[in-house]
């Protein structure tokens, strides 16, 4: 028996989030809708430019961590924080969703991670983020019997940024492969896999990563095709299974030849589309770890998707739990 359904692997990111209009990207050069890395000095400006703020505990794969948690599932997370405040509130908040989070703390510089999230009125959100703490994310934070326990070992795509988390994921991958466990990533962003498309690829068709999420532009960018189509025809040849997300189309997943679309849920309003491929994931695998089929693992991802986009932040304040058995999806 798995002690998880769950384990990912992340940047621990601490969000600061303001409402901003495209004039205010513009005028500080942020590239809209896209995850910009930058370093202490522009953090600095940037926190000094925003308006009125909201402080949330998030990163990608502790957002999905979260959601699995939320849905009821049983959810580990590895991630690199300083000991600082903001270390603490992130240490906090993700034990407090029902996490396993034991990554030891880093005593000294850089400090914990910070992500300026500047939300447009559109809902789009532009993510200047200052990795800190989370480049000394390495292989001596893998913690071997929570990975051997997991049925999924997931990471981030944004985690082939900071070098020795590489490492990490690497043996991460083997120790879940070793125990007959499953191994999934996210490819993160568009301009994530322009940075490191050959690694993916090589990352999916080693065997390495078994389930891939992506949204259509990462799914477009990974094969540097114009064609959906064909990028879905590729991802088909190299992964087992691949969930793509598809905005307000809902979600489509590739297994060989099979296809499986499933609508978006109907939204009242779009808030803030920050944490939506992550919670999409979140939805999925607690699903695929519960033995559902693709259909309805589908169906839970665009729930929680459709729940967080809801809101400001990206972890989901309502139970997810409730908002899926209201929906009869468990």
């Amino acid at each position: 028996m798995a002690k998880y359904d769950v384990l990912t692997i992340g940047n621990a990111i601490v969000d600061i989030i303001a409402r901003c209009d495209d004039s205010f990207l513009e005028e500080n050069g942020i590239i809209k809708g896209a995850m910009n890395l930058i370093n202490a000095d522009r953090a600095e400006l940037l926190y000094s430019r925003m308006g009125p703020a909201v402080e949330a505990s998030g990163g990608s794969a502790g957002n999905t961590a979260a959601g699995v948690a939320s849905l009821g599932g049983r959810a580990a997370y590895f991630g690199k924080v300083a000991d600082d405040q903001l270390g603490e509130i992130f240490t906090h908040d993700i034990r407090a969703q029902g996490v396993h989070f034991q990554t030891k703390p880093l005593d000294g510089h850089p400090p914990t991670a910070r992500s300026m999230i500047f939300v447009t009125e559109d809902g789009e959100r532009s993510m200047n983020t200052y990795l800190g703490a989370c480049v000394e994310l390495g292989p001596e934070d893998v913690e071997d019997d929570v990975v051997a326990q997991s049925k999924v070992t997931y990471f981030e795509g944004y985690l082939w940024d900071p070098p020795r988390a590489k490492d990490a994921i690497r043996e991460a991958a083997r120790i879940a492969h070793a125990h007959g466990r499953e191994t999934a990533m996210t490819l993160s962003d568009s301009f994530c896999v322009h940075r490191y498309r050959s690694e993916f690829l090589e990352l999916m068709r080693s065997g390495t990563v078994d389930i891939v999420f992506a949204n259509r532009q990462e799914a477009l960018a990974l094969y540097e095709t114009e064609d959906f189509d064909r990028a879905l025809e590729l991802l088909a040849k190299d992964c087992k299974l691949a969930a793509v997300t598809l905005s307000e189309e809902g979600s489509v997943v590739v297994r060989g030849a099979e296809r499986v679309r499933v609508g978006a849920s109907v939204l009242e309003q779009v808030v803030d589309t920050t944490g939506a491929g992550d919670l999409y994931a979140a939805g999925f695998l607690f699903g695929y770890t519960s033995g559902r089929s693709l259909e309805e693992c589908s169906k839970l991802g665009n729930l929680a998707a459709g729940i967080v986009i809801g809101q400001i932040g990206p972890r989901p304040l309502v139970s997810l739990a409730t908002a899926a058995r209201q929906a009869a999806l468990v």
